[in-house]
């Protein structure tokens, strides 16, 4: 084992569930597959599994147990043995034959104490591990024999070791600073004597119980991987919820007896990440894996790793229809070790000289394997480095040899020739001149110079900037904008900007998952007049659990079945999306009466692909009863055209951290 450090952190865990995984059928949540992804590969699990089949599952309630032939089990966790993580694994247990069941947690026993809510000063009188001692119990019971064997063990897989110094943490992907609205929540459950006045006066106290726990968590894996270090930390913090984090970390009671014996010293830097939304929104353009990372698609189920696609090393043709039929590549080499060489110096180097390293290293493979290699000097371009791989083609030996290398060399090659690198000249150039305007120019001039750039989808080229890509540019705009007085020009170019913004949203055939988390276009305290295709839903007031009136709810009955759901963005069960507000005072009941419009998937708003309807809402209330009284009325939509809506378009609700920003 190499000296202490995050790699080999990680890498001692996973010999520990390594140890207990042989022929076992071994279930793994998503934040633990992509540990052991970085840390040690999966072919090294299966490897200690043994057997001749694959006998690894995803944890989740539909997976599948095991039968007679396989009486032995290990789930690896990366969260808390609580609630519906445990009633998961009595699912898969009990539609299984197990007799041997091992439960691997990544989180501390400790923190287990402070979720079942054990007091500080009980968790320091009690012997043993009563939690997990409780829960091996419960293991026997789903087994159907207490005399079976089960085993509960916490093991720290809390780390993506990218690198020997460089460690994500993607169990805590999810973990978000407070932001300053965050304040307005939190005193909801405080008294009025008691309220936060801004986000410096937050602590530990006034967290809910769910993102204390959270942090809890962080804390224990932290106090983990000092102890591996053998440091004792100083901590530091820069944030409202870093300084949380940092001053949990400090008082954490099973890191005390470490501390006193640690032989070395180390400072922790906490930092939220809100205050450094620059880096992250930025287009640095110095670096090959931030490029590789922003333009490839996701590997599914991980938070830091990419597909790539292997097709040009087979016989078949690069088509669409062969994509799937290849299982893609990744960034991630743990068991090549010219590979990781390769890797760590693209982390490290600057973008000419990553890609001159790839080409290197493809002709020093292609040598060692006496491939027909033709040198060329200069500038590295994509058609050479591809032109090096094919080398490859049809070579079993040579591409096993070398599978990780090829994998690097690949994601680089489709990473030069995507759309979205060109496209990242574009950013770099107006983030500079951004850069210049601000020192010289108000922010309402800044976001003049925005405005044009925001184009509808009928009217956007291949070089012009998608609405994800909107957005970045306005997170990078207010964060490097600072505090800035806010007059009747900046309102007036604010406004400009939204109304732009909401037009491109509405006009998208389709909103991506993101757009529909950012944007909130549902308001519960307005009536609502409805524009939709064909037969919708109904839609009702009805009251919510602890609300003293009712709001609004989208109400769907079938023949065999009814349900109700809040506010969201379309109806439900059906593929809509939300085209605007209509204001019809001239032939509402009420002249304050508003809608939301929507629309199926039809290919323009400016040319529908069907007959269009429009609901009247009025403001109902539920009764002393408590019964609901349904609250409009349809009506066709004559004279309700799609040139009659162009106009009349919904300012989107920023989600909290561009309101914050604009603030």
């Amino acid at each position: 084992m190499s000296a202490p450090g995050v790699l080999s952190f990680t890498q001692q865990g996973w010999e520990q569930v390594l140890a207990k995984v042989k022929r076992a059928l071994v279930y793994l949540d998503a934040a633990c597959a992509e540990s052991l992804h970085w840390g040690c590969g999966a072919s090294r699990l299966l490897e200690a599994v043994g057997g001749p089949a694959c006998h690894l599952r995803e944890f989740e309630p539909a997976a599948v147990g095991g039968g007679a032939e396989q009486p032995k089990a290990v789930f690896v966790l990366s969260c808390l043995l609580k609630g519906r993580t445990v009633e998961t694994l009595r699912e898969i247990i009990g539609r299984s034959r197990f007799q041997y069941c091992v439960v691997v947690t990544a989180v501390s026993h400790a923190a287990h104490l402070t979720a079942n809510h054990v007091p500080a000063a009980a968790a320091a009188e009690l012997e043993g591990q009563p939690v997990f001692e409780q829960l091996e119990e419960k293991l026997c019971e789903w087994m159907g024999n207490m005399n079976y064997t089960a085993e509960v063990l916490h093991v720290p897989l809390w780390l993506a070791p990218v690198a020997p110094h460089l460690a994500l943490t993607p169990a805590f992907a999810s973990l978000f600073p407070l932001l300053p609205r965050d304040v307005h929540l939190l005193n909801r459950a405080r008294p009025d004597k008691r309220r936060l006045g801004s986000l410096s006066e937050v602590d530990a106290a006034a967290l809910p119980p769910e993102l204390l726990l959270q942090i809890r968590c962080l804390v224990s894996g932290l106090s983990s991987l000092c102890e591996h270090l053998g440091v004792r930390e100083e901590c530091f913090a820069v944030g409202s919820l870093s300084r949380i984090i940092a001053a949990d970390l400090a008082s954490y009671a099973p890191a005390k007896n470490r501390r006193k014996t640690a032989a070395g010293r180390a400072s922790v830097v906490f930092v939220d990440r809100t205050l450094d939304l620059t880096g992250a929104a930025g287009h640095h353009g110095d670096n090959l894996v931030e490029k590789i990372i922003s333009v490839l698609p996701q590997l599914p189920g991980h938070t830091n790793d990419v597909m790539v696609n292997m097709v040009e090393l087979t016989a078949l043709q690069n088509e669409e229809k062969n994509q799937s039929m290849i299982a893609p590549g990744c960034l991630a080499q743990s068991n090549d070790t010219a590979a990781k060489a390769l890797w760590e110096a693209l982390l490290s180097t600057k973008h000419k000289e990553a890609v001159m390293e790839v080409r290197r290293h493809l002709v020093e493979a292609a040598s060692r394997e006496n491939l027909p290699i033709k040198m060329s000097m200069g500038r590295v371009t994509p058609g050479q480095l591809m032109s090096y791989i094919q080398l490859f083609k049809n070579n079993l030996k040579a591409i096993v040899n070398h599978c990780g290398l090829l994998q690097l060399g690949l994601a680089t090659v489709q990473t030069l020739k995507h759309p979205q690198t060109a496209k990242w000249d574009n950013f770099l150039a107006f983030e500079r001149l951004l850069l210049q305007s601000i020192g010289e120019s108000t922010m309402s001039v800044v976001l003049n110079q925005l405005l044009p750039m925001i184009k509808p989808l009928n009217q956007r080229t291949k070089d012009d900037y998608s609405p994800e890509e909107l957005l970045i540019l306005l997170i990078y705009v207010y964060s490097v904008s600072g505090e800035f007085t806010v007059d009747k020009d900046l309102g007036e170019a604010d406004e400009k900007v939204k109304e732009a913004l909401a037009r491109v949203f509405c006009e998208e055939s389709e909103l991506s998952p993101l757009l529909q988390k950012i944007t909130a276009l549902v308001s519960s305290d307005s009536p609502a007049r409805v524009l939709c295709e064909g037969n919708g839903p109904t839609m009702t007031r009805c009251p919510s659990p602890g609300e003293t009136r009712p709001s609004l709810c989208w109400h769907e009955s079938t023949n065999a079945a009814s349900r109700t759901q809040r506010p969201g963005l379309g109806w439900p069960g059906r593929q809509t999306r939300l085209l605007g507000v209509l204001r019809l005072g001239s032939v509402s009941r009420q002249p304050q009466d508003s809608g939301f419009v929507f629309q199926s998937p039809l290919p323009s708003v400016h040319n529908p692909a069907g007959p269009l309807t429009w609901m009247r809402w009025d403001r109902a209330h539920s009764d002393a009863s408590g019964t609901t009284p349904k609250g409009g009325d349809r009506v066709p939509s004559e004279g309700v055209t799609a040139a009659r809506l162009q106009p009349i378009v919904a300012k989107p609700q920023l989600g909290p951290m561009l309101q914050d920003l604009s603030s």
